[in-house]
């Protein structure tokens, strides 16, 4: 049995007014979640094989989000593997001694660990490696896990603008500027700082509620395979350091992940199934991919260039990281970056781009690959949320999140 099975018994249920709740999986239907994937799919392979997207420039995508899908497939599976292996059990049972009983210091601390995370290791390591430690935290301590998930995924999008690590389009704007890390810091430090605090703010107003009082720890997990445990922490110790070494990230994690199938291949086989690979987040990934470079071969895009305007005046950078968030939300992130980059062709206009792609994905449940890593993970673990709800809290914090950002960004 693992670690969060049996972490399991002590969950309570709360209620939850941002319309998140967690019950038990409902047997198979055709909902949103088989049909969106599918058709996308199917929208992709047809352009593909309609020369929509000619062949040269398919190796020309590959080559770009390759890296990016290796890496997340690489990831997932190591964040299974560890969590298999009893590590995020251990993880969250410190958190709670740190806490001290008191829920309001267990937030603070939540926060700050979702934060540094995402800053130091990129969002979508948050969304993999972070969200099971907060779930087993949460039922550890025997309250609601759902408001320390919304929080999870807001801060995986808003606080990803302080490195290039931090969000895969940074690397891409990284390269753009031509800076170092620190360069890159030194540019968005204030917008970056900005949407971090207002995050924060607005998430303990949503939970206040539930932030009152006191918790008791449970009993801790036992682990049945110590040795495994020891093994899988000790390569997520090391790939966490590695993953802002400069390394290519898919390469650290496509490691880090064959070490842990390898050891799991000895010591737990039956962990090891296809299972382990989110085939339908990659799915939504490649086919959105593939969809938007096909209109931009195609030069249905030009309309963004008269879009996105000229200029580097305050309504000008609010301009380009509207449309950006609404890019990022349409059709993902990283297809939306990928866009409009062309036309940030100055740092102030490529900061506003970065914002609306970075932070502003926070509506749609394919805003962000971190996103859908996020509610594959709490799937996995039987947590499920109202997209509806999660849509207008979403639009509320994006409404108040990107014009002070961009303020923050013209101004520093």
């Amino acid at each position: 049995m693992s670690a969060e099975v049996e972490l399991a018994r002590v969950v309570t249920e709360v209620p939850y007014s941002a319309g998140v709740r967690e019950r038990q999986r409902k047997p198979f239907s055709l909902r949103w979640n088989v049909i969106v994937p599918w058709t996308l799919v199917t929208v992709a392979v047809l352009t593909i094989v309609s020369g929509g997207l000619p062949g040269a420039d398919v190796v020309a995508l590959a080559e770009t989000t390759g890296p990016v899908l290796i890496f997340v497939i690489a990831m997932t599976i190591v964040a299974e593997l560890a969590s298999a292996a009893g590590v995020f059990s251990v993880v969250a049972e410190r958190l709670a001694v740190w806490g001290r009983g008191r829920r309001v210091l267990l937030w603070v601390f939540v926060l700050a660990m979702i934060t540094l995370s995402t800053a130091f290791m990129s969002l979508d390591t948050t969304a993999v490696l972070i969200t099971p430690v907060i779930v087993v935290l949460a039922r550890h301590v025997g309250v609601s896990p759902l408001p320390y998930a919304l929080a999870t995924v807001w801060l995986a999008n808003t606080a990803s603008l302080f490195l290039p690590v931090s969000n895969l389009t940074n690397l891409l704007a990284a390269d753009a500027l031509g800076g170092t890390p620190l360069g890159f810091l030194a540019e968005f430090w204030a917008p970056a700082l900005a949407a971090v605090l207002i995050t924060v703010v607005a998430l303990t107003l949503i939970h206040r509620r539930s932030l009152a009082g006191r918790y008791e720890l449970a009993g801790t997990t036992a682990i049945p395979d110590r040795r495994l445990l020891i093994i899988a922490a000790v390569v997520v110790a090391v790939l966490l350091p590695m993953l802002v070494s400069g390394v290519p990230v898919a390469l650290v994690a496509g490691v880090a992940a064959l070490v842990l199938v390898a050891v799991f291949a000895f010591r737990r086989r039956s962990v090891l199934t296809l299972r382990l690979i989110p085939w339908q987040t990659m799915g939504i990934a490649a086919s959105l991919f593939v969809i938007v470079e096909a209109i931009h071969v195609q030069g249905y895009d030009t309309v963004l260039g008269t879009a996105v305007g000229q200029g580097q005046g305050v309504l000008d950078l609010l301009r380009i990281a509207g449309i950006g968030a609404l890019g990022a939300n349409a059709v993902n992130n990283l297809p939306a970056y990928l866009s409009l980059s062309a036309f940030a062709d100055t740092p102030l206009r490529l900061g506003a781009l970065l914002i609306g792609v970075n932070l502003a994905p926070l509506i749609s449940p394919w805003g962000s690959l971190a996103t859908l890593l996020w509610h594959h993970r709490l799937t996995a673990m039987s947590v499920e949320i109202s997209w509806r709800r999660f849509a207008v809290l979403g639009l509320g914090l994006s409404l108040v999140l990107v014009p002070v950002t961009t303020l923050a960004l013209w101004l520093g």
